[in-house]
């Protein structure tokens, strides 16, 4: 069993009441059932699910700004559900938090395998973002000792190697991160400046 946490989120209770059956005979949780969308925002920040099944037009919200404020916080994937086919609706998906698209009613062969890419896009783009932020971070600390380097080879006359090195041995002599390093340094030679 699957045992995903899913967030429902549509005005129609009949729907509601058929998908949630659906989802369970497939091992899947509804750990939360809402019906316009500031409810549905509470109910994804309250619940944490897996994944959210939206309605495209929830009362209550303007085109997609409940999937955007999700993807925002990094919540969960969005499968948008609508009535009918949406030109307008699909267009604006395209460039929000929306990770799968159902039609109603909602046919039984499509349903798990698009809530499991969904799920699987969302999971390698949330390890996409955190590798940027990591490579983001070690960009900035490379910057830092850079910089640190050139003021030691203009006010103190040392060579590139000799600089780095100065600063590799300031790191251990202190227990401390190259950057945080390279950070006292460039402070200390802006203040001699």
């Amino acid at each position: 069993m699957f045992e995903r946490r899913v967030l429902l989120a549509d005005p129609d209770v009949e729907f509601r009441k058929k998908l949630k059956d659906l989802l369970q005979q497939q091992g899947y949780l509804v750990v939360a059932e809402t019906e316009d969308g500031r409810s549905t925002q509470q109910a994804a920040f309250q619940n944490q699910p897996d994944l959210i099944i939206m309605e495209g037009d929830l009362p209550g919200s303007k085109g997609l700004e409940v999937a955007r404020t999700i993807e925002e916080h990094h919540l969960a994937p969005v499968v948008l559900v609508t009535s009918h086919s949406h030109r307008e609706l699909i267009e604006e998906a395209k460039f929000s938090a929306v990770l799968g698209y159902l039609t109603k009613p909602i046919d039984e062969a499509n349903l798990i395998p698009t809530l499991e890419m969904a799920l699987a896009t969302f999971k390698r783009l949330v390890r996409m973002e955190q590798e940027n932020r990591k490579l983001k971070k070690m960009l900035e600390e490379k910057k830092l000792v850079d910089h640190a380097k050139r003021l030691l080879i203009e006010k103190k006359g040392l060579s590139e190697q000799a600089a780095y090195r100065h600063l590799q041995k300031l790191s251990m002599d202190y227990s401390s991160s190259l950057a945080k390093v390279a950070q006292r340094i460039i402070t200390s030679l802006a203040r001699d400046h």
